[in-house]
């Protein structure tokens, strides 16, 4: 477990943050398999490519036992919708999402905007 913490990206302008959830099927063997699976060395680079193409700055995603947390930093102008539509578009991207159904509490057939949960900040340091 990591205690000291995470560097996160600096980027000199101001960006919003989109949190979202998932939950992954309860079984160690396939969560072990989707971890490695996202692996700098085994994610698809088209996957990552495409990310960024529809101007996502940084995507992290964290897990709990099968729970996953994933945190999305955008430019301030970024549209959810639009760049969703967009990503599921793009090269590979269904092959990605029907190759990580295999793991994922989801439908066949969905994409990732349909997987995945937005989530409701409810706390923060009030600035």
């Amino acid at each position: 477990m990591k205690t000291e913490g995470y560097k996160v990206q600096e980027y000199h302008v101001p960006v919003k943050r989109y949190c979202q959830t998932m939950d992954l099927k309860d079984d160690p063997d396939l969560i072990a398999e989707y971890i490695k699976r996202h692996s700098e060395s085994e994610a698809w680079p088209e996957i990552r490519a495409g990310i960024r193409e529809v101007g996502i700055l940084e995507m992290e995603i964290y897990i709990l036992g099968n729970r996953l947390f994933m945190i999305v930093e955008t430019p301030l102008d970024f549209d959810w919708e639009t760049a969703m539509k967009r990503l599921a578009t793009l090269p590979r991207q269904a092959e990605w999402e029907n190759y990580m159904a295999m793991f994922q509490v989801c439908k066949e057939g969905s994409t990732s905007d349909e997987k995945w949960n937005m989530m409701q900040r409810m706390f923060y340091l009030y600035e």
